[in-house]
């Protein structure tokens, strides 16, 4: 018999109000947004096309108000994208949705086109006058951005070439990360154990990796499997298709290598980027001997990749939704009562989605929209202690991106190297939290366990990816379209330094690369995860050595947005990211956490 089964939550009904944005999809302010920014765009483009690169005319105040209509134009236009991606997601199989969501992303390159020459004109303005510009008192506010911009000035087209690609991305690249989103929101996946046979979607088949019974776990690797396998034609044209892409994109734009255009966008040198992967390569004895530990703990004699998320105790304490909202937002307050006021407003004013429902987009994200709305947040909770982290998670990225609101549009969100440093930061604040709360000594086992596997997902695993990523980027180069073996094989080959042989991965964990967002969204994005968490490390080490001296600069490293490359707005903080040794004291801080669960176990078991 089959059944289909939505999983009991506490946060059912726990749905986001869009309405800070619009009403509604009937709302007539989001066709008047569209119609008046298109009607302003192309203004624009009267009132100050050849006038930018004009070297004479072109004045710090006329460039100051060029670039606040600029970003004002591009906000509008942010709001309606934002408010119909916020829609989709909530529900990518709903059929209106997406059409909707096309139609704003069709009209909104129909605004982009006329915007073009501006950036294309800035990039054209030589370099001494350039310079005299970004110094001039007038344009400080948007200094920073101009000079990313003059980054890129080897990789921008033609305006008639730029105007062609951002028209057919909606047909190209943007059309299958939706194809992708749609499939697998869509996808339904069998789960057979004890004679019963149940239909779970993504979300639930995942949170079923995590049950304390090992036939749970392994009839959930092979109904994960058995789905992604049902959709693998269609799953590995798409990741081919979008690597190709990203070939192309590459050539046109005379980019070396794969990575370099995300490394640009990041403000990070590929040195550091190599500095960061071999340091995390370097601690995966500390992985290993974890999972070792672990294996014990479970009583098995070896564990296979659907045992790596066992809970260490059969019965885990749930955590409902209000609970957790409770430890969450005391964490917060704990550190900062201006942390703990925003992270009450967004449960107060309902900017979470947290019910994991059918059809939903599945994993988590925090959507900065606009600087003059706030943030809203998706998770899919399902009453699980590590629920609660993703929960502090995306909070962390919530008072991130509201504090940097302050810099505008155009600066308002940091490069993706400083993305997750307020994200992991809650995490660790919330993580404390619990083991304060906690007094049985195996619940507090299981609550380390669980921080240092989801450290090892950042850490670690994220490095794995991102190895991945270069050689399913490299392989597509060399030979051409990739067969689903092929890519499984790459998959394997990137999976098994990390796990040596303290896990034994399975023929199915082979097409595991199936569901995994990152590549298709944002090629290249999952190193700034193992950048996130070993320098949150390091900044959390500083503020239990520093106590409330540490908040005032981490809040003004927050506050930052994008003002400031990276590397600056570190060093502010007393921390040189070219330096190896900054992220090889992360690991120093992971092997003492491993030593203090090995420690406990053995008093547990004694």
């Amino acid at each position: 018999m089959t059944e289909r089964l939505v999983e009991k939550s506490s946060a059912a009904g726990i749905g986001w109000d869009l309405s800070d944005l619009y009403a509604g999809t009937d709302d007539p302010l989001l066709n008047r947004d569209l119609e008046v920014a298109l009607r302003r765009a192309k203004d624009f483009e009267r009132d100050y096309r050849g006038k930018i690169r004009d070297e004479e005319g072109l004045t710090p105040v006329k460039l100051f108000e060029a670039l606040t209509e600029y970003e004002n134009i591009l906000e509008q236009v942010g709001r309606v994208l934002s408010y119909t991606h916020l829609l989709h997601a909530a529900q990518s199989d709903d059929q209106e949705r997406g059409a909707l969501l096309q139609s704003v992303r069709e009209r909104s390159t129909d605004i982009r086109k006329h915007l073009i020459f501006f950036e294309l004109e800035w990039l054209e303005v030589p370099e001494s006058r350039a310079e005299s510009l970004l110094g001039a008192p007038e344009i400080s506010r948007y200094r920073h951005y101009l000079e990313k911009e003059l980054h890129f000035r080897l990789h921008r087209l033609t305006e008639p070439e730029e105007k062609i690609l951002e028209e057919k991305a909606n047909t190209g690249s943007r059309a299958f990360v939706r194809l992708f989103d749609e499939t697998l929101s869509a996808a339904r996946f069998q789960i057979e154990c004890d004679g019963e046979v149940r239909e779970m979607n993504e979300q639930q088949v995942l949170a079923l990796l995590y049950h304390p019974d090992q036939d749970q776990r392994r009839a959930a690797s092979e109904g994960l499997t058995g789905g992604l396998r049902s959709h693998s034609q269609l799953l590995t044209y798409i990741f081919n298709v979008v690597v190709l892409d990203h070939k192309v994109d590459d050539g046109l734009r005379s980019y070396q290598t794969p990575m370099a255009s995300r490394n640009l966008s990041n403000e990070i040198d590929q040195e550091v980027v190599d500095t960061l992967l071999t340091a995390s390569e370097s601690g995966h004895d500390i992985v290993q001997r974890y999972y070792r530990f672990k294996a014990r703990l479970l009583g098995l004699d070896r564990l296979f990749d659907y045992d790596r998320y066992a809970p260490t105790f059969p019965d885990p304490p749930a955590c409902g939704w209000e609970r957790s909202r409770s430890i969450v937002e005391t964490a917060y307050s704990g550190f900062d009562e201006r942390a703990g006021e925003i992270v009450r407003a967004f449960f107060k004013n309902s900017w979470i989605d947290a019910d994991p429902r059918l059809g939903k987009r599945g994993g988590a994200f925090c959507s900065s929209t606009v600087p003059s709305v706030h943030p809203y947040i998706l998770v899919n909770y399902t009453d699980r202690i590590r629920d609660v982290m993703t929960v502090a998670h995306e909070l962390g990225h919530g008072i991130h991106q509201s504090l940097g609101s302050e810099r505008g549009y155009l600066q308002s969100n940091s490069p993706l190297t400083l993305a997750e440093t307020a994200s992991v930061f809650g995490e660790m604040l919330v993580f404390h939290r619990l083991m304060e709360l906690e007094t049985d000594p195996e619940v507090r086992l299981g609550l380390l366990c669980s921080k240092l596997e989801d450290a090892f997902a950042t850490a670690f695993r994220q490095v794995v990816l991102t190895r991945f990523e270069q050689k399913l980027h490299a392989a597509r180069r060399e030979e051409g379209e990739l067969s689903a073996d092929r890519i499984g094989h790459l998959w394997i080959e990137a999976n098994r330094p990390m796990h040596g042989d303290s896990v034994e991965l399975t023929e199915n964990y082979s097409c595991w690369w199936m569901y995994i967002p990152h590549f298709i969204h944002t090629p290249f994005y999952c190193y700034a995860y193992a950048f996130g968490e070993l320098l949150v490390l390091a900044l959390y080490q500083k503020y239990r050595e520093e106590g409330r001296d540490f908040v005032p600069r981490y809040f003004n490293l927050l506050s930052a947005g994008g003002s400031e490359a990276p590397e600056i707005l570190l060093k502010k903080m007393g921390v040189d990211i070219t330096d190896s040794d900054f992220f090889k004291g992360g690991l120093g801080i992971l092997r003492e956490m491993l030593e203090e669960a090995e420690d406990l176990g053995k008093a547990i078991h004694k």
